[in-house]
């Protein structure tokens, strides 16, 4: 019945170009804890973002003529978000997508609300309070935190909502959010803190236990670079790739320079052990440790206890520098010296691994936890949760997704899950897209068929592109199923694997 009442809705969700508020008068739009800056009308393809870098036109260049309304909103005494609101001038489809940031933000991300506004979206997005991407804003001013972590999410979507309404003279019939990393975190915090704001999330790479990990991610650097001996140069990535490749890539019947199932994978690194000292192409004792730390739980060096669960994949190597290089990833540090000890000068080199990493999750009183699996209320109301992650990420370990979609299932119940959540494993991604896998698909076409037509996603086709040019395409699916080749048939189309469980 849901299914066809959203049917029948859709038939009529373009709505005609006469606005019962015209773009230039909504700046007087009177808005609680909020106040409109500006509303002008952009004229198709003459948009220009601040900063704007040599390939703007590349990006924005083929936008629709929009209504850009700019708001400051003050939830807190302390906040001061700053949102940007684009309706369609003419084309607009019913829908709004709110989507997120990345990093610790600290920009209007322009270039995700163009996409949604490109698809006939009215598309909304923001600084989440602060400017820079870094945490520096945090020092002293827990309400921005609390901005960052969900509330300007969800002020801005309550604000957009009414815009709209004052703009086209109707609401929009559906609402959707589309995030990945720090945008992946905030889509599953708006699920789990406001279960009516979304139809349907798209949560990527979401960095959800974000303060744990930051520390994690500080406390593994050191592990790996703890004395001259553990240091494992970048110019030996490529060997260690290589091995684990000939190791693992042909088991799921298709040697392709991807692992399917890293799970799968159990490769011993002790195998490159050097004979007879250094040398390019094998691995000394204290690097083998490395490797193996890179690619397991992070435990404490004195007592062996756990202390973070996620931990890179092989397959990953290529990408181990983002947090095994020289220096920890800077924004892990930004997080620790501004929020965790509060300050700026801390040095990380002084970090206590078998304290410290706790002491990170508690610092924010769980503000960027998002990690709650009780999505009941988001479910019950038909809200549908699609999330992904690239098996290769280096930056937020892909366990973190596997962990939180198996704590719903547990939680909510597997029968009440199977038809609003769905967890899709990407092979050869890397963090929110790169890599080589099949990394480009249509996320934002698999939830609106999931949330408006009830076709919960068996798969989804995605391509790996060289040059702009598609040259492999392969099914993912959904966890803990695999793309399985079925014997026959190209190995680089889509067409010739199915889903399903490798044994």
């Amino acid at each position: 019945m849901r299914t066809i009442i959203l049917a029948v809705i859709l038939l009529f969700a373009a709505y005609p170009a006469t606005a019962a508020t015209p773009c230039e008068q909504l700046a007087m739009l009177a808005l609680p804890n909020a106040k409109i800056d500006s509303a002008t009308m952009v004229a198709a393809g003459t948009f220009t973002p601040p900063a704007a870098t040599a390939n703007t036109a590349n990006v924005y260049g083929n936008l629709p003529a929009f209504c850009r309304v700019t708001a400051t909103l003050t939830p807190s005494s302390d906040s001061d978000i700053k949102t940007e609101i684009w309706l369609p001038a003419t084309g607009w489809n019913g829908k709004f997508q709110a989507v997120g940031n990345g990093g610790w933000a600290g920009t209007i991300p322009y270039a995700a609300i163009a996409a949604a506004i490109r698809a006939g979206y009215v598309g909304a997005g923001t600084d989440t309070g602060h400017v820079g991407g870094n945490a520096d804003f945090a020092l002293g001013h827990p309400e921005k935190i609390i901005d960052l972590a969900y509330r300007s999410i969800h002020e801005m979507t309550v604000q957009a909502k009414t815009i709209i309404i004052a703009h086209y003279g109707n609401p929009a019939n559906l609402s959707y959010y589309n995030g990945c990393s720090q945008g992946g975190r905030q889509g599953l915090a708006a699920a789990q803190k406001y279960p009516e704001d979304f139809n349907g999330i798209i949560a990527g790479a979401a960095s959800w236990n974000q303060m744990r990990a930051h520390g994690a991610r500080v406390g593994l650097n050191l592990v790996v670079n703890k004395d001259s001996e553990s240091i494992i140069p970048s110019s030996k990535y490529a060997m260690i790739h290589e091995a684990v490749l000939n190791a693992c890539d042909a088991s799921d019947g298709v040697k392709d320079g991807v692992i399917e199932n890293p799970l799968m994978c159990k490769y011993d690194y002790s195998e490159l052990a050097c004979k007879a000292g250094d040398g390019p192409n094998c691995l000394t004792k204290g690097q083998i440790e490395s490797a193996k730390a890179m690619t397991s739980p992070l435990v404490d060096p004195k007592t062996g206890k756990s202390l973070f669960d996620g931990h890179l994949m092989p397959g990953s190597e290529l990408g181990w520098a983002t947090l095994g290089g020289p220096a920890p990833l800077a924004v892990a540090t930004s997080g620790m010296r501004n929020i965790v000890f509060k300050d700026p000068s801390w040095d990380y080199h002084k970090m206590n691994i078998a304290t410290d990493i706790e002491l990170a999750a508690e610092s924010d009183n769980g503000a960027m936890y998002s990690g709650d699996p009780n999505l009941k209320p988001f479910f019950d109301h038909g809200g549908k949760l699609l999330m992904y992650h690239g098996w290769t990420d280096q930056q937020v370990n892909p366990l973190n997704s596997v962990i939180y979609y198996d704590s719903v299932l547990k939680a909510v119940g597997k029968e009440k899950s199977a038809n609003s959540i769905a967890l899709f494993m990407v092979p050869g991604m890397n963090h929110c897209a790169g890599g080589a896998g099949t990394d480009t698909f249509d996320k934002v076409k698999t939830l609106e068929e999931w949330v408006e037509r009830g076709k919960t996603p068996d798969h989804i086709v995605a391509s790996h592109l060289t040059s702009g040019q598609v040259d492999k395409t392969r099914p993912i699916c959904p966890f803990p199923q695999v793309a399985i080749y079925s014997g026959t048939g190209s190995t680089n189309d889509a067409a010739s694997f199915v889903c399903g469980v490798q044994k």
